[in-house]
């Protein structure tokens, strides 16, 4: 009894390491601190998080992105048998035919939940679904047009809610950009982490066709765009408190690029990455910091 329970409850850690849960967790936060303080910003809080037209639009966000991590584990099974046997072994707790289940099964409710918004949203998930999956069977292995179709693939769901409340705050799309820039140095850093298993298996990433010196000059345009970004939304908005995030954004990636340069371990670029994920999380929760007494006052 024990022994199943055991069994039963690393498939259910399994299944979260495919579709990345901590990602998906990341999004439905984002979707819903972006609603309440910029694009519904004098709706009562609890209106916004019970209304179900955005529900259904953040369960639609999470069941593509969910099932393009599935389909994505698929692809990438045997770069992470090398790069990431840990993670590999995890995964292949549950079978290939459960995951593909698992991703028609997801990609139908998708649609569901999307066509009780709008004709628009169904059109929307079916290209990004489609996108995804383009994107792993065919665009990955393409250098530098992979990385960013990745990242503008993670940063897409962030703007489907503009679907629903139709309100195109020019800050968003500022802010998408800046996210956009940290998510693509991810993939940089990731193909540099990953150099010894797309080697391996012939993956034309960046760092295999360009040679590391190159990747790191990209990531260094890449951090100098990026502050430029952070430096024109402090300048030109009324951030709030969101400023100090910035601050502290331009001086992470300073700190990120000086590591990047230092050496080629693996170790570091791993530090790296796990410090841009942690950029990408405090971005998100910073939203809050445009006004921190309007939750108070909405709320109460």
């Amino acid at each position: 009894m024990q022994s199943n329970f055991k069994h039963t409850l690393l498939k259910v850690f399994s299944m979260f390491s495919v579709v990345r849960g901590y990602n998906i967790g990341l999004i439905i936060l984002a979707q819903y601190l972006t609603s309440i303080f910029i694009l519904a910003p004098n709706t009562p809080v609890f209106d916004v998080l019970l209304d179900p037209f955005l529900l259904a639009v953040v369960l639609a966000t999470i069941g593509a992105v969910a099932s393009g991590y599935i389909i994505n584990n698929f692809y990438d099974q045997e770069k992470d048998i090398i790069n990431r046997p840990q993670k590999f072994i995890l995964d292949r707790m549950v079978s290939q035919q459960t995951k593909f289940k698992l991703y028609v099964i997801l990609n139908f409710l998708v649609l569901l939940a999307a066509s009780a918004i709008s004709f628009r949203a169904v059109l929307f998930f079916i290209s990004y679904i489609f996108g995804i999956w383009y994107y792993s069977h065919k665009i990955k292995k393409m250098p530098l047009i992979g990385n960013l179709s990745s990242a503008l693939l993670s940063i897409s769901p962030f703007f489907a809610i503009f679907l629903y409340f139709k309100n195109y705050n020019a800050l968003i799309y500022i802010f998408g950009f800046y996210l956009f820039l940290i998510l693509a140095m991810r993939e940089l850093i990731k193909d540099l982490e990953n150099i010894k298993g797309d080697l391996a298996l012939d993956y034309q990433t960046v760092p295999v066709v360009y040679g590391e010196s190159l990747t790191k000059w990209l990531f260094t345009l890449m951090i100098l765009t990026n502050t430029a970004v952070s430096l024109f939304l402090v300048l030109n908005f009324d951030l709030g408190l969101m400023d100090y995030f910035f601050i502290y954004s331009i001086l992470t990636l300073i700190i990120c690029l000086f590591l990047t340069w230092l050496t080629t371990s693996h170790k570091y670029y791993n530090l790296v990455h796990n410090m841009l994920k942690l950029l990408i999380f405090l971005g998100v929760l910073s939203i809050i910091l445009l006004d921190p007494a309007l939750i108070i006052n909405k709320i109460f």
